[in-house]
């Protein structure tokens, strides 16, 4: 069953209200941006991992009530906190752009309650993909895909007969090291890694740009989110980030989808389906270069490691996970090299075993584990 399949006779004809998980965040700014500009979407209640003044103001300014925008404020809260927050504000959607595996939680409160979720967090699936799913098949809960790679899947494959797909294809910027040797990135400094080419994106999902990570972790998503097999999901580099996504036919042929860099884009698409989004300024054609690569599997270890860890399945992609997102904050605190990220992560790989992921509790305590061994992993 396709993830993207339309649920009969679910349209909003009133204004709809929105939920957003990490409103301090780049996606989360970004869909109030969205939300304050459209007539037909309101926010009822706004959530934060740590910038809580930051939350606040933003609850003030939008007349979101204080006292919802306050439950996850000083960290990310746990599930029975993100209930009460789902409950006072009555969501029709749930945006969930949290950073890293604190995602999976609200994500399945959500969908416990039958509310469609937004997801720009792909860890909820990166580690916890069997317990998504299990929920939704449970509730019947929609999940709509946020980040741009996805989206745009989303919407080549509605209209596309499953059993004619060969690939489908994930794009990658190549980030701001497109080209570099594997020994060349051994020295390269955060403040190099932060500066993508592209997009504008928060500081974790920036490094996993520039590790190629970030699309390792979307590999993953796309097996959830769609139903594919390893084996159909390819990955290729394009710096121009124009198409962000493609399908191979069985006949041989490519349908792909374009659009600019702009998050909202995709960010509105999610908030406001199945009804279509507005009609924004159309997209000039005369002069615009497509060049693609494939990716550089020695200097960017990261996408193979996702790929292996995905294809293991059980805990592994938790595992895998929360190496990365602890090699990431210690390259981001000088404490270790670039090179040690993909390092950290395989030695998390190797010393933990993966196990089924058949409850939160088991995806919870391979993700402690591992982030003990990958704190330990002092790699260069």
């Amino acid at each position: 069953m396709r993830v993207g399949s339309p649920v009969p006779g679910d349209t909003f004809e009133r204004v709809k209200r929105v939920l957003i998980l990490g409103s301090t965040g780049s996606i989360g700014v970004q869909a109030l941006d969205v939300i304050d500009s459209a007539d037909d979407m309101v926010c009822t209640g706004l959530a934060c991992g740590s910038r809580v003044d930051e939350m606040l103001r933003q609850a003030s300014d939008r007349a979101v009530s204080a006292t919802s925008a306050a439950v996850g404020g000083g960290s990310v809260p746990p599930s029975s906190d993100f209930a009460a927050l789902i409950e006072a504000s009555a969501p029709d959607i749930v945006l969930n752009a949290l950073v890293g595996a604190a995602g999976l939680p609200p994500t399945l409160a959500a969908l416990e309650r039958g509310i469609p979720v937004a997801l720009a967090n792909k860890e909820s699936l990166v580690a916890g993909g069997d317990l998504v799913a299990a929920v939704r098949a449970r509730t019947g809960a929609m999940l709509v895909p946020v980040d741009s790679e996805h989206s745009a899947l989303f919407q080549l494959l509605e209209g596309v007969d499953p059993v004619r797909v060969e690939r489908a294809i994930l794009t990658a910027s190549g980030g701001p090291f497109r080209g570099r040797t594997a020994d060349e990135l051994r020295d390269v400094r955060a403040t190099d890694a932060l500066a993508h080419p592209t997009w504008t994106m928060g500081a974790k999902i920036t490094i996993d740009s520039a590790t190629m990570m970030n699309k390792g972790l979307e590999v993953i998503e796309a097996h959830h989110l769609f139903g594919l097999t390893y084996d159909q999901i390819e990955v290729v580099v394009h710096p121009q980030s124009t198409i962000h996504a493609m399908v191979r036919l069985d006949d041989g042929s490519l349908i792909a989808h374009m659009g600019p860099p702009d998050m909202r884009v995709p960010i509105g698409h999610a908030l406001r389906w199945p009804a279509a989004p507005p009609a924004r300024a159309q997209m000039p054609l005369a002069g615009m270069a497509l060049t693609f690569e494939e990716p550089d599997p020695v200097a960017f270890p990261c996408l193979r490691l996702a790929r292996e860890a995905g294809t293991i399945g059980g805990t592994a992609p938790a595992i895998l996970n929360a190496a990365n997102e602890v090699a990431v904050a210690a390259f981001l605190e000088g404490r270790v090299g670039f090179m040690g990220i993909p390092e950290a992560v395989e030695a998390a790989l190797n010393a933990v075993p993966a196990e089924p992921a058949d409850t939160l509790e088991a995806v919870l305590d391979a993700d402690a584990r591992a982030r003990v061994v990958a704190a330990g992993a002092r790699v260069a």
